[in-house]
């Protein structure tokens, strides 16, 4: 299971939701237990003061969650306050990491760039952030799926209504990439809801994005980024390029995973066909100056990346699910915390993981990377909060009584939510058994609501109609209903990439489970068990009757022992999830021509079930198992069909 959800950790990139718990390691400290050796101080001014406290929590994460290096950068009133690098770039070679020249991969922080990029053609009037982007697109266009055409603001804050895309993110090798434009177009996903209702986290939209910069400025993206921001704010380690060019080659980190009790260097991540979303390798110090350019409203030292206004407009949300949540900036990510308005981002390729967060009222910016997998989001987002709690110290919550007669309402909020962030069209719609949030009420009139993959419960207490306050904490939860007074909708507050979709029961993890777990034990009662323990518990007055010729047992047996090794294999698969990144694993395809054997004898099971009742094979139990498994048969056919498993679905 492990492997399965750091596929999730890797892919769908919920740096807020869907990483670190998976390790199994032992917890890192907390902010607070880390802040009560040091008294809050408001807004960092002494830098030895500033070293020393990020010293006691780096060294305490990068412990205890096996973190082979890191990387900080600190910004501050339009200068870089603080760099530092933390443990080894080559552990082999006890290399150290060098904040000014150690290059490391901020995996989806790469994103504010292109979004940058496209502000700075938005300025000049060469694209329109409401216009229908088929207008831009040249070597394919977007379905018109739905009336509402997908615009600019819809890719800015991933409400275009895209499926996700996973299969083939990765390449094995610089040979192994594709263009981006072939890419796009053949990877093209799914519209699946109209655009500007909710949001999806989408690769997809941003590598677009990229495409249309490409297309509306004449030259490749990665040469107008370097020409039109790292250029001009001197980024001289800083690329998007794959693979590195030869001058930035020997400063790469290595990205870690820790096995055995010592560290193992990964190979160098290639981002397949979605550069734009993702492909960035950077420094601490490049990084500081770009924030330093947004703090700044665009301008760094004597040139600027944007116009004042520009600049402004792009920190402004420009999508919200409700009010009392929030929402996305252009490009950037909102987040309140200690009542601060932060905008944020962060980024995670399989072993990289990293977080940017600027505080426009305050000129202050913080950027964080670890190359190593145990650095995911819960370190990441720790970090960044001790850092808030230490510096900008907020009042303690106010313990908050639930309102009276909640207990009569909760049940139409219990249920599960299924995340906006899935595939819907091809095999990988699977994942979303595992994806499910668990919403409960407690005894106590409150809500208990426990995330997916193990990421623990947090209790929530309404503070007026569907809105809720985490107990002890400072996020928040909006449910929305429909005008059936239904409730359809969950949005979390510091989760503004997603939304929780209410499921029918017919749709829960729960219910497929069962579904699944009844299948299988009648699929195994053709082997022998336990339909030889029922028969003798129910039917051990009865005596078979002979006369029923071999195959039709075979039939029912093989049908059944198809779908055993196909779920066994299936298994297999989904745990090698390096497999599910790079392509379609050779093993699926053939996996996947067992169901449609399994459906050919199911057609001659059932004519079998007819003749077995009617010439009166077997004793009635005999005969009324052998239904039940063809029934089986045609449930878990259905239950294919529904995940995508029935056919080649890629």
């Amino acid at each position: 299971m492990k492997k399965i959800a750091h596929l999730f950790l890797v892919l769908i990139v919920i740096p807020w939701l869907l990483q670190g718990a998976l390790q199994a390691q032992e917890s890192p400290p907390q902010p607070e237990q880390v802040e009560q050796t040091a008294p809050s101080i408001q807004a960092p001014t002494d830098r030895a003061e500033l070293e020393a406290f990020l010293e006691g929590i780096m060294i305490a994460y990068m412990e205890s969650r096996h973190i082979a290096g890191a990387t900080l950068a600190v910004v501050k009133d339009g200068e870089i306050f603080f760099t530092k690098g933390y443990g080894y770039a080559d552990v082999e070679e006890r290399t150290p990491v060098d904040p000014e020249k150690t290059l490391f991969r901020p995996g989806s922080v790469s994103k504010l760039f292109t979004w940058t990029a496209v502000m700075q053609l938005v300025e000049q009037g060469k694209i329109d952030l409401d216009a229908d982007i088929n207008i831009y697109l040249r070597d394919f266009k977007i379905p018109d799926t739905y009336p509402e055409p997908v615009t600019m603001t819809h890719l800015m804050t991933h409400t275009a209504g895209f499926e996700d895309v996973i299969n083939e993110m990765g390449a094995r090798s610089p040979e192994d990439l594709v263009p981006l434009a072939e890419f796009l177009a053949r990877k093209m996903p799914a519209r699946v809801r109209s655009p500007g209702k909710l949001t999806s986290y989408s690769n997809y939209g941003t590598a677009l994005a990229g495409y249309i910069l490409e297309k509306v400025a004449g030259v490749p993206f990665e040469d107008y980024v370097e020409e039109n921001i790292f250029k001009m704010l001197d980024m001289q380690h800083s690329t998007f390029r794959q693979p590195l060019p030869s001058h930035l080659e020997d400063y790469m980190s290595g990205g870690y995973t820790y096995k055995n009790g010592l560290f193992r260097a990964e190979g160098f991540e290639y981002i397949n066909g979605l550069a734009p979303a993702g492909s960035m390798s950077t420094t601490a110090a490049d990084i500081a100056k770009f924030m330093i350019a947004h703090l700044q409203h665009g301008k760094y030292g004597e040139n600027r990346i944007l116009e004042e206004e520009t600049a402004k407009l792009m920190h402004t949300q420009l999508f919200s699910h409700d009010p009392l949540v929030d929402g996305n900036a252009h490009g950037f990510w909102e987040m309140t915390y200690n009542n601060l308005r932060a905008l944020v981002h962060g980024g995670d390729t399989i072993w990289f993981h990293s977080l940017l967060v600027i505080i426009p009222e305050k000129k202050l910016g913080l950027f964080v990377s670890f190359n190593s997998e145990g650095g995911s989001w819960p370190v990441y987002d720790n970090l960044m909060k001790a850092f808030l709690n230490h510096y900008y110290p907020a009042p303690e919550p106010v313990d908050i009584k639930p309102p009276p007669g909640f207990k009569l309402r909760a049940n139409r909020l219990s249920g599960s939510y299924g995340v906006t962030r899935v595939v819907s069209t091809t095999y990988e719609k699977l994942m979303a058994l595992m994806m499910a949030v668990k919403v409960e009420a407690n005894e106590d009139s409150t809500l208990l609501i426990t995330m997916p993959m193990g990421l623990g419960s947090k209790q929530w207490v309404e503070i007026e109609p569907l809105v809720f306050r985490e107990v002890g904490g400072q996020d928040t939860v909006v449910f929305r209903e429909n005008s059936k007074r239904r409730i359809t909708y969950a949005f979390f507050g510091q989760i503004p990439i997603l939304a929780a979709v209410k499921l029918a029961w017919y749709e829960t993890p729960g219910f497929h489970y069962t579904l699944l777990a009844i299948c299988m034990i009648l699929f195994l009662s053709t082997l022998g068990w336990p339909a030889s323990a029922l028969s003798k518990l129910f039917c051990r007055h009865k005596k078979e009757i002979p006369g029923a010729p071999w195959l039709v047992r075979f039939i029912a047996g093989g049908m059944s022992a198809l779908y055993i090794i196909f779920l066994i294999g299936m298994f297999s698969v989904v745990s090698d999830y390096m497999e599910l990144i790079f392509g379609v694993p050779p093993l699926l395809k053939i996996l996947l021509i067992l169901p449609i054997l399994s459906a050919l004898l199911t057609i001659g099971a059932l004519f079998f079930a007819y003749i077995g009742w009617k010439n009166k094979y077997w004793t009635v139990c005999g005969r009324l198992h052998y239904t039940l498994v063809v029934l089986a048969s045609l449930v878990f056919l259905c239950f294919l069909a529904y995940w995508n498993l029935l056919g080649f679905h890629f």
